[in-house]
């Protein structure tokens, strides 16, 4: 059993980490500036603001995994990276494990083909919270070797207009776009939540990120 704490434990992606977590027997905590009216059994809230770093330090020292899985808009634009750069040495210094959940922007959308940000079709309104995570993934990979981390690129169509359906699957790839044959990017929360949960449990990704999709 792993303690595992989420950052924005409560939002589309965090609340299904949450839940598949705790139904695996892992000490879970969810961090969020409001608790849930309708809050997950074997869940524990916590309320705070995560971009005072002392909060953050409390909350790093009573675990062994660190989520990040706060999108860097509305009031958090600007604010994600900071995060990421409080949590970093704060991280290193504890011996915990860092992920984040990224965006699928910085993912080629074929081998040796521009990343998907940089085409067309790449809404201009998601540029900023886009290139706010690729800071991140690169700040990561900046830190002290010492660092355990991993940092995920869900499906391009990941999102909570899109949520879809547990189907108890899906694929990992590196650096280029997963799509399915009919050139589409999609995956539910739930199934993010399976391949998240697997990889603490099994590490695989050391220090690197990882896709998933169907």
């Amino acid at each position: 059993m792993a303690h595992i704490t989420i950052l924005g434990g409560t939002g589309y992606a965090g609340r299904h980490i949450a839940q598949e977590a705790a139904s695996r027997g892992h000490d879970v905590v969810a961090v969020a500036r409001r608790a849930p009216e309708e809050q997950l059994e074997g869940v524990s809230y916590v309320t705070g603001d995560i971009t005072d770093e002392n909060f953050l330090q409390d909350l790093v020292s009573k675990t062994d995994v660190v989520i990040l899985s706060v999108a860097p808009r509305g009031e958090m634009q600007g604010k994600v990276l900071d995060v990421a750069q409080t949590l970093i040495p704060l991280g290193l210094e504890a011996g915990v494990r860092l992920g984040v959940i990224g965006g699928a922007g910085s993912l080629h959308v074929s081998e040796g083909g521009p990343r998907l940000i940089d085409t067309e079709q790449f809404p201009d309104d998601f540029k900023p919270e886009a290139f706010e995570m690729i800071t991140v993934w690169e700040k990561l990979q900046g830190s002290d070797e010492s660092l355990d981390w991993f940092y995920v690129s869900p499906a391009a169509g990941f999102g909570a207009y899109n949520p879809g359906e547990r189907r108890g699957t899906y694929r990992l790839g590196k650096d280029v776009l997963l799509t399915d044959e009919n050139g589409a990017s999609e995956l539910s929360a739930a199934d993010l939540a399976i391949a998240l949960v697997d990889e603490i449990e099994r590490p695989a990704h050391r220090r690197t990120r990882f896709a998933v999709a169907y």
